[in-house]
């Protein structure tokens, strides 16, 4: 039956496909930005071969520090979650605190004899250097002596390794082979646009080391800064700074891209709202040695493909998982670090078990919440929509178990077991809203997320067909408190007695129901 299932859903989604864009690639050698409608912020950029590698930022958020990969910048595939856990600190446990907004910030991607490199911070424990001998891994992570922020890893010609980094004011440092510091950390420019001159990447081209900064924030303003020395002095162009209201608008921060073909290109992002940050490549032009991005000083939005010097196929980031398999998809990612015995795809196999991990009070708190990201569909009127199957007769007391749209604010709909009885509730930043008694241990659950108004919506059926609302909308945000984009979560947690559990059958997304 779920085979049909499937065809039948695929089926629908490929109808609504012809109506409804679904990825960047418009099949007639043009791309839409943004390249990836949905949040991987901070991007970096390396070709190695004829694969373009990227990672972008997942903070709290694990298995994380996701790799992509692609032959022509616009069709992207998953290809590794470089760092599976962070064991570095127990808040990343949920034990008596917690890592929101913090994390793994922007990561630096190189490659280099033979080796794969991703170096990042996080503002609470330090720095630290990954390596692998492939992209898909296994990834090795280590602890470095000293942390760089924002850091733009860079091995030069004459085999040494530098680092620039910093926040307004940004440093060059020499690394040893081990990438600990040789030296103090040398001032080479003082941001003087505005604060927060960040986000360093460091080339080298044509005889000059280039900078590749910006000044961050929803109208980011994107700069080059250059010198012949890697010390400096430098000095400073703005390169795009697009005040245009739209998807280009403020686009900065990311990776300077040549293709095989001689072509130039950079992946930035854009601010997007409570969806979070969205990839957006822009054409480069080279105007008296200084990488001019978009076209006339504005961000492209419908433009030719890059030429690499042949066609690939169009390639849509998965999103709705049947769970058949043995392993979560690298769509998936953990709120914080799972507790690996209390979940599991093989106790019932074609379903996801989550177990009750221990007892909190609200789902911030909860262990073993399963998120993912929001795709925008680039569409401001139809929603994004989530929807799952639940099996709810093994849960205890005070158990609460359903499907959230998680930042902050949050909201959920979700089955709540009191006294024996069961009932499907909505709640919203934390308060109960609407409740209804169910006697059913079958129950569908379903989110609603429009990008354009930034509300989300609720409801639940017993048969997959009609649909009842409950409680009132969500307005979401993208606050700097949690620092993501709104993700759909599924989540078990309970609020008196642990080891009550419930199995997601399927969980399925979609432009429109």
């Amino acid at each position: 039956m779920k085979t049909f299932v499937i065809f039948f859903t695929a089926l629908f989604i490929g109808i609504n496909c012809l109506a409804q864009q679904m990825h960047s690639d418009n099949g007639d050698g043009t791309f839409t930005n943004p390249v990836i409608s949905a949040d991987f912020p901070d991007p970096d950029v390396i070709l190695v071969d004829s694969t373009f590698y990227m990672v972008t930022t997942t903070m709290f958020v694990f298995p994380g520090v996701p790799i992509l990969k692609s032959h022509d910048l616009v069709n992207w595939v998953y290809c590794s979650n470089a760092v599976p856990r962070f064991d570095f600190d127990k808040c990343y446990d949920l034990d008596g605190c917690n890592r929101y907004s913090h994390g793994q910030w922007a990561t630096s991607l190189k490659y280099n004899n033979g080796k794969y490199y991703l170096l990042f911070i996080t503002l609470d424990e330090g720095g630290f250097l990954c390596t692998a001998l492939k992209p898909e891994g296994p990834w090795q992570i280590k602890k470095l002596p000293k942390g760089f922020y924002d850091p733009g890893l860079f091995f030069d010609d004459d085999g040494r390794i530098y680092v620039a980094h910093g926040y307004s004011t940004i440093y060059v440092t020499e690394l040893d082979t081990n990438f600990a510091p040789k030296g103090d950390d040398v001032l080479v420019y003082t941001g003087d646009i505005r604060r927060g001159l960040e986000g360093t990447h460091v080339y080298k081209i044509n005889g000059y080391y280039y900078l590749y900064c910006t000044y961050g924030g929803v109208d980011g303003i994107q700069v080059a800064l250059r010198s012949k020395n890697i010390y400096g002095p430098y000095e400073q162009k703005v390169v795009i700074r697009d005040s245009t209201k739209g998807v280009s608008f403020g686009v900065h921060q990311g990776a300077l891209i040549k293709t095989k073909t001689g072509e130039w290109w950079t992946m930035l992002f854009v601010d997007q709202g409570a969806f979070g940050r969205f990839p957006s490549l822009q054409p480069v032009t080279w105007i008296d040695d200084w990488p001019m991005v978009g076209v006339n000083g504005k961000g492209v939005i419908t433009y030719k493909k890059p030429n690499v010097g042949k066609e690939y196929p169009i390639r849509v980031l998965p999103t709705s998982d049947e769970f058949d398999s043995t392993t979560l998809g690298m769509q998936w990612g953990w709120n914080h670090n799972p507790d690996s015995t209390k979940w599991s795809l093989s106790k019932m196999p074609g379903y996801l078990r989550l177990t009750t991990a221990k007892v909190v009070s609200t789902l911030r708190e909860a262990r073993n919440t399963l998120t993912q990201r929001m795709f925008a569909y680039y569409s401001k009127t139809i929603p994004t929509t989530a929807v799952t199957k639940i099996e709810v007769d093994s849960m205890k007391d005070g158990d609460i178990a359903g499907l959230a749209v998680f930042q902050d604010p949050y909201a959920y709909i979700a089955v709540k077991q009191n006294n024996g009885s069961k009932y499907i509730i909505m709640v919203n930043n934390g308060k109960t809203i609407d409740s209804v008694a169910v006697n059913s241990s079958t129950i569908y659950l379903r989110a609603l997320a429009y990008y354009g108004t930034s509300l989300a919506s609720f409801s639940y059926s017993f048969d997959n067909k009609t649909f009842t609302s409950l409680g009132n909308e969500l307005s979401m945000r993208f606050n700097l408190s949690v620092f993501t984009g709104n993700k759909f979560c599924l989540f078990n947690y309970a609020t008196k007695t642990t080891g009550g559990y419930v199995d997601f059958d399927w969980f399925r997304t979609d432009v429109s129901l």
